[in-house]
């Protein structure tokens, strides 16, 4: 068993990013009838393309929900970078609920949330460990957030549960250069000196050019870190997401994406209905995309990720979750159909 996998052949429900909302997870699973055990009366198969935790209320109860399934064999999963993260100890904005150097930080935004209990961790991580990622069958493909031949080719003969080994052995490799050349210190210097302004969003540092050039070279050296989080650029000015400035951004990849068979991804924060201003710098990737269109060169790259994970931003407000413009959504393989967390059925184009 190797990191990239083949998908069964039974018709698919490819759900996207989950972002600890249990409560949007167990409503679309009825809506697409599923049973608690995950199991179809027509045979259909679930596939969960990663990102089940961090900002929502309980990513402890979604992916213990998500192993559930697995271990009924209802389900194939896929990691994300928020898996990634949790399994290499890079405890980021969201992470409170399992990582106790976050947990402060977090109750900003996020809180209430259910945490992990200490004895139940090392279960997490043993489960999420032996996650593949990528899932491909001669229809169809499943990937967190790019499917590049060179990133595929990299990982496609790593053993099952080597993941956060191989990951830390490539990131080394990234961390020798930047080492050598004196970037790493650089980069640690700007971290340190604006780490207050490096996640308020009302107060913006400078361009800081070592963190610019660290994040970007570390992020193409792994073909980890491409496959579960993206292909990137330097950006010419810092912009605010996920809670914290950033200097590189993510690049539409699809556009150059050449392959005939489809790809499905999650990760971009797509949004079904976006608001004329203020939208994430990420969903604007998707501008002049219809929120239910296929996209890239060829039209055959599909985001199912629309921001479930940030209905936080709701319950800080006070608005109802009901019609909420952050939703779950799940693709249905081959009919090429969105169902909602709502209930709501749409056919893609």
């Amino acid at each position: 068993m190797h990191l990239v996998q083949r998908l069964p052949d039974n018709p698919l429900d490819i759900i996207g990013d989950i972002h600890g909302e249990k409560t949007a997870l167990v409503k679309l699973l009825a809506h697409l009838g599923y049973d608690t055990h995950g199991k179809h009366p027509r045979g259909r198969r679930l596939v969960f393309v990663g990102d089940l935790c961090d900002r929502g209320p309980d990513s402890h109860g979604v992916i213990r929900h998500v192993q559930d399934l697995v271990e009924h064999g209802s389900a194939s999963v896929i990691l994300g970078n928020h898996e990634m993260n949790l399994l290499t100890d890079d405890a980021k904005d969201g992470s409170g609920w399992f990582f106790d150097e976050r947990h402060e930080n977090d109750l900003k935004f996020y809180a209430p949330f259910s945490r992990t209990p200490a004895s139940e961790r090392d279960e997490i991580r043993q489960f999420l460990g032996s996650l593949p990622v990528a899932l491909q069958r001669e229809d169809i493909r499943v990937v967190h957030a790019a499917w590049t031949p060179e990133a595929i080719h990299a990982i496609e003969s790593l053993p099952l549960g080597s993941v956060a080994e191989q990951f830390r052995r490539w990131d080394r490799l990234a961390q020798t250069t930047a080492d050598t050349t004196g970037l790493y210190h650089r980069y640690q210097q700007e971290r340190q000196h604006w780490a207050r302004e490096l996640e308020d969003e009302h107060n913006p540092p400078p361009f800081l050019h070592a963190i610019a050039q660290y994040e970007a070279t570390q992020q193409m050296i792994n073909p980890l870190k491409v496959l579960t989080s993206g292909v990137e650029r330097l950006t010419d000015q810092p912009f605010f997401a996920g809670n914290r400035w950033r200097f590189s951004d993510r690049v539409n990849w699809w556009n150059d994406y050449d392959d005939p068979v489809p790809v499905v991804i999650g990760h971009y924060w797509r949004m079904f209905n976006p608001p004329r201003s203020g939208v994430a710098r990420y969903s604007q990737l998707f501008n002049g995309i219809d929120p239910i269109s296929w996209h890239g060169k060829h039209r055959n790259v599909f985001c199912v990720d629309f921001s479930v994970g940030a209905r936080w931003r709701d319950r800080k407000a006070g608005r109802p979750i009901e019609g909420s413009r952050f939703r779950l959504a799940a693709l249905q393989w081959p009919e090429r159909r969105l169902v909602f967390d709502s209930g709501q059925v749409l056919q893609t184009s």
